[in-house]
């Protein structure tokens, strides 16, 4: 039996859903149990617990050989990071009550600084709560989603610009969330050996430029990066619906992909590229 949180997410749906596929036994976590009746059809047992209940967690860890687990955003929290450390205390405390053998942990690029990466500051923290604990821990550690382009989709259909406060020209990795799930449901079947980190990309890296290329093609019109400065993330951010200190945690990791050393550790650590290009990504988010 495999557990998965995350699975009204991005990257926890994949998971589920590829177990499912591959003929093995899933149960999902969810707040409701209303939010698991579409998993619940599909075969999959139903754990209705939040993130931050370690008893609620430990029931549901119960009789699983491995589980799928994250710490989501609460990015309305007054102090982001406090607040987050909460779930993954909480998970932490259930993966040791329950004996669960094997964590598949999704962290991120940079998860190895200790400070200076904003909100990845919190992945850092449950890599080590949970290393602590967990029997075998597999570390999941992919680059920015290219999911995260969705919230300015929009601008580039309706005006054919590309907001972006990552400069047009520089090529970081990234990769779809559809690799990530994929490459956790593997792990997951695999089995754990001790504490593994897996360091994820996606086929290759791209540009801003590159991003707005794809699009220009997908939407069969012209789209150009729309540069702004790192003094337009608090304010943009805030108009989201972050709270003040979630966007400056926020400005604090794009000063330091701005800098360059948002990278991978790059210490040993194997490193997987994913099968899904910019294209077919966008193409289906579009």
């Amino acid at each position: 039996m495999f557990v998965v949180a995350g699975v009204t997410g991005n990257t926890g749906s994949v998971v589920a859903q590829t177990l499912l596929d591959r003929k093995q036994p899933v149960r999902v976590i969810v707040r409701t149990a209303d939010k698991g009746a579409a998993w619940k059809a599909k075969g999959a047992e139903i754990a209705v617990a939040s993130l931050d209940d370690a008893q609620a967690l430990t029931k549901a860890f119960e009789g699983a050989t491995g589980a799928y687990l994250l710490v989501p955003p609460n990015y309305t929290a007054a102090s982001y990071l406090d607040d987050r450390k909460k779930v993954a205390d909480a998970l932490a405390q259930a993966v040791k009550a329950s004996g669960l053998g094997h964590v598949v942990f999704l962290s991120s690029i940079g998860a190895h600084l200790p400070e200076g990466t904003g909100p990845i500051r919190i992945v850092r923290y449950g890599e080590q709560q949970l290393g602590a604990v967990a029997k075998n821990l597999t570390i999941l550690r992919p680059p920015s989603f290219i999911d995260n382009w969705v919230p300015v989709l929009g601008a580039a259909k309706a005006q054919g610009v590309l907001p972006s406060f990552i400069a047009p020209d520089r090529t970081i990795p990234m990769i779809s969330t559809r690799d990530i799930g994929r490459i956790a449901a593997e792990q997951l079947i695999a089995g754990g050996k001790g504490r593994t980190v897996l360091e994820l990309s996606g086929p290759e890296d791209y540009s801003p430029n590159d991003i707005a290329a794809a699009l220009g093609k997908i939407l069969k019109r012209n789209v150009t990066v729309q540069h702004a400065p790192l003094s337009a993330v608090v304010p943009t951010f805030k108009s989201f619906g972050f709270s003040d200190d979630a966007a400056r945690l926020f400005e604090e990791m794009y000063a330091c992909i701005e800098r360059g050393t948002l990278v991978h550790e790059k210490q040993g650590a194997p490193h997987l590229r994913g099968q899904v290009t910019a294209t077919d990504a966008l193409q289906r988010l579009v």
